[in-house]
């Protein structure tokens, strides 16, 4: 075990301990962590920096307002029903069409069936607490419903695909693909089975896949090859996600965003504590990147500068790292 622990330091891999009190800590002060963990402040912060956002039909706060749900939606066919300060996944509801005969009975993401006081009873368990972060009362988001660009058509299950960058310090560090499996109810949420993807910063190509921490080739439900796809607009989506170190304040950061097959990337949200998988996706650590954002960073460098930087800096051809394994 110990040999094991001293290759992974040896690779410059992050551990969690190391996360939490050498970055975490130190670099994301507690007074901003409201910017992230409540969706619908984040989703505000980010419209007044002109980063686009999935559109929000409304917000229910108090269990008096959940019979509003209905004229929130009137209009719309598909949307999304997310916890405010949820986390992992957990509470999100994807309703992507309703019933042709009657318009009170929804299609979920997985193609079962719902019907409204369903749905009125699982928006009360949100405002409830059941998935907030901290078992407090929360509120729950309505909104858009994302169509996933079709470059992901072949290796997503039922489920929008997003993509995780890690950002340190303003600098994108790391990045991977989250792709929805059958396993994870079309959720891009590795912690309930989906499959993540490392991505070569400097091209926008994804790499290796991990699933439930083992490195895997295809895509485990569509048996498509997950490495080698090539991200739309990459560039704009480094630059966006340094964009979130001015916008949220924080120095050790998760930024989230989804293609949308229409509207192009859009931030989906925002983490102060992003997970450590995505080194296993991209066979690097991130201790070492980081390291090499301290020796080069610039604190009057622009977010393109910085997204400029990373993908000079750290291409999948060289990744600062010999890959490893566990």
């Amino acid at each position: 075990m110990f040999s094991a622990a001293k290759k992974l330091r040896q690779n410059g891999v992050l551990g969690l301990n190391e996360r939490n009190a050498d970055f975490i800590m130190r670099f994301n002060p507690r007074r901003f962590y409201p910017r992230v963990d409540d969706k619908v402040l984040t989703k505000e912060i980010a419209l007044a920096a002109g980063m686009a956002v999935p559109d929000l039909y409304g917000v229910i706060v108090h269990q008096a307002e959940v019979r509003n749900f209905s004229a929130m939606i009137e209009n719309q066919s598909s949307f999304v029903i997310k916890p405010a300060q949820g986390s992992g996944g957990d509470g999100i509801l994807v309703v992507t069409g309703r019933s042709e005969r009657r318009r009170d009975r929804f299609r979920l993401s997985s193609g079962m069936n719902i019907s409204e006081g369903e749905i009125h009873h699982h928006i009360s368990n949100i405002v409830g607490g059941q998935y907030s972060l901290s078992g407090n009362r929360d509120k729950a988001l309505i909104e858009y419903c994302v169509k996933f660009d079709p470059t992901f058509a072949e290796v997503s299950y039922q489920g929008v695909p997003d993509v995780r960058v890690v950002v340190y310090k303003g600098y994108p560090a790391m990045a991977m693909v989250r792709l929805p499996t059958r396993a994870s109810d079309g959720k891009a949420n590795l912690h309930q089975g989906a499959v993540g993807a490392g991505v070569d910063l400097a091209s926008g190509r994804t790499l290796t896949g991990v699933l439930e921490n083992a490195l895997v080739e295809d895509h485990p439900d569509t048996g498509a090859l997950i490495a080698g796809l090539e991200i739309p607009q990459w560039d704009f989506i480094l630059e966006s996600s340094a964009r979130g170190y001015e916008v949220t304040g924080l120095g050790y950061l998760g930024v989230d965003m989804v293609i949308d097959n229409d509207r192009g990337p859009l931030i989906l949200e925002m983490n102060a504590r992003p997970g450590l998988n995505i080194q296993i996706a991209n066979c690097t650590g991130l201790a070492s990147r980081i390291a090499r954002i301290e020796s080069i960073y610039d604190k009057n460098a622009t977010p393109a500068e910085r997204a400029a930087v990373a993908r000079q800096e750290f291409p999948a051809a060289n990744g600062g790292q010999t890959p490893f394994s566990f």
